[in-house]
């Protein structure tokens, strides 16, 4: 059997070839197609993106505009007649926001044994809590303690002023105790005494 090829034109399979070069077309529109689609989405993303900033600047102008407008009617002195107000309102929740129970808590921590206290005022001068303590001891000493323990809570300010010290008729030393308390807004801890004097 003869197979030599014996025509003058060899024969090439020009099917396979047409075949690949479709498939390789195909694939060449289909990314084109993709690519020309995400151009013009992005491209009206943009636009409408553009048109919102250019609508939300609109609209900081004209608040911008209305808040001059605003200023420019309010009074200065009507501002300050409500801050004065203000700080009166803030003063007199001060004053009912006053904790007693923190004080006499205070107090408690504070008291050596040979000291008690016999009456106790508080007022408010420029914006501070002052506080009048008239106490009785069996000496001066003991008193100095109890100003000496005060102090060292961080609470008690300026309690160099005593006033109207003298002797009872029990031989005991009575005086008035001024003092600035500035309460840190910790509680004070329920803790043994300081400096108990020891008898």
């Amino acid at each position: 059997m003869i197979r030599t090829n014996l025509s003058t034109r060899p024969f090439y399979n020009e099917r396979a070839v047409l075949f690949w070069l479709l498939i390789a077309a195909l694939a060449v529109v289909g990314a084109t197609i993709f690519n020309v689609t995400r151009v013009l989405r992005y491209s009206r993303s943009d636009t409408q993106l553009a048109t919102q900033a250019a609508r939300d600047e609109e609209h900081a102008a004209d608040l911008r505009q209305q808040a001059a407008r605003l200023r420019a009617t309010v009074d200065p002195k009507q501002i300050e007649f409500a801050s004065a107000e203000a700080r009166q309102a803030n003063e007199l929740i001060d004053r009912r926001t006053f904790s007693w129970t923190d004080l006499f808590n205070r107090f408690e921590a504070t008291l050596p044994d040979d000291v008690r206290i016999t009456a106790i005022r508080s007022r408010v001068e420029k914006d501070q809590d002052i506080v009048t303590v008239q106490v009785v001891a069996r000496s001066t000493d003991d008193i100095d303690k109890f100003m000496e323990n005060l102090e060292a809570t961080g609470a008690f300010k300026d309690l160099g002023r005593r006033i109207d010290e003298h002797v009872n008729e029990q031989n005991q030393m009575e005086t008035g105790l001024d003092m600035l308390y500035v309460p840190s807004g910790q509680p004070p801890a329920k803790a043994k005494k300081p400096g108990t004097a020891k008898r």
